[in-house]
């Protein structure tokens, strides 16, 4: 807000009319006016008696603030967004810089403002770029030193879609140090970056990696969903989401093991003898396919340890101790087939 909508504001808010203001400060009615419509600056010497008559603060009076909240960062941007529909892009430039001078410290409006400058660059093919893109990029840099965590990720990842733009893969791989090592994209980033240099061995290696951890992930998120089911009794859900645990184990090459293991605890909380039988004998044969992703050509980068003949054993061993267990699989009693799987060695 100007001073001149500052000094109207609150004018009006104190049921004073500018002759009134003018006499308090020993100036004219048309000074006031031309303060208020912003054809005039009020003098420097005046400031401090203008706040005290209206009851403000300077800082309040020359609209200086820190912060802006997300719904006027977005008014700016809005207004920016307009700007480009009838003016080019220097002269929106230039209304830009003016605006984050009036509010230095905002790091929401500084990023916002970095992004949308550079896309503009881009949309409208400016050739002249260079003095553009320094002032770009020295916001990103500061926001660098933000203090929220979410606003250092955003200006880490626009200066290293910059760089990786420009060809600067070592300048480009630097700003990977402000993202976690459980962000996923600091895989995808180092991949690409290995990718664009040549070392597609590396390449290779984090992607197959990154896709390792995602089904992790999807896997556990997807038995917690199952979990959530349950409780409240939503079997069609449970049933729904333990096929895509299987399907996803397929998608994913986990080996035979993790495509017929999930529906165990499904078909036993309802009793389904065939079912709990032929889970539990295609999961006994599958027992060699435990690790049966170390096969699979998606993870052909990655080295994994060799599975011991005796740690397998003692998998299987696990197992039959698990099925023989009558208070779980007690209603299996007198099924011939439960009965062969428990006397199994």
């Amino acid at each position: 807000m100007s001073i001149g909508k500052v000094i109207r504001k609150y004018r009006k808010e104190k049921n004073m009319t500018q002759e009134e203001m003018a006499v308090r400060l020993g100036v004219t009615a048309p000074a006031v006016n031309k303060w208020e419509n912003e054809n005039s600056l009020p003098d420097i010497m005046l400031l401090a008696p203008i706040a005290r008559l209206l009851g403000i603060s300077l800082d309040t009076l020359l609209s200086f603030r820190e912060e802006l909240t997300q719904e006027e960062i977005n008014g700016i941007i809005y207004e920016l967004d307009e700007k480009w529909k009838t003016m080019p892009y220097e002269v929106c430039f230039q209304w830009a810089k003016e605006k984050l001078e009036r509010y230095p410290n905002c790091e929401g409006l500084m990023l916002s403002v970095a992004v949308v400058l550079e896309a503009q660059i881009m949309v409208q093919k400016i050739s002249d770029t260079e003095r553009y893109e320094d002032y770009i990029v020295s916001l990103y840099e500061r926001t660098l030193q933000s203090g929220d965590e979410a606003l250092r990720i955003r200006a880490a990842d626009a200066l290293f879609a910059f760089y990786m733009r420009k060809e600067q893969y070592e300048k480009a791989e630097s700003y990977l140090e402000f993202f976690s090592l459980q962000n996923p994209d600091k895989k995808i980033k180092q991949a690409r970056i290995y990718g664009e240099t040549g070392r597609k061995q590396e390449a290779y290696k984090e992607y197959e990696e990154l896709l390792f951890e995602t089904y992790g992930r999807i896997s556990i998120s997807l038995q917690s969903m199952y979990s959530l089911a349950v409780r409240d009794n939503d079997m069609e859900r449970a049933h729904r989401l333990v096929e895509k645990q299987q399907e996803m184990a397929a998608c994913f090459e986990m080996g035979r093991y993790h495509e017929v293991s999930g529906g165990l605890e499904l078909a036993t909380m309802e009793k389904n003898a065939d079912t709990v039988i032929r889970i539990m004998q295609d999961m006994l044969n599958a027992l060699s396919q435990i690790y049966g992703f170390r096969d699979s050509f998606l993870y052909g980068h990655m080295r994994f340890k060799e599975p011991r003949a005796e740690f397998v054993a003692g998998i299987r061993e696990n197992l039959l101790q698990c099925f023989r267990d009558e208070e779980t699989f007690g209603f299996l009693k007198g099924d011939e087939r439960w009965e062969a799987l428990c006397h199994e060695r």
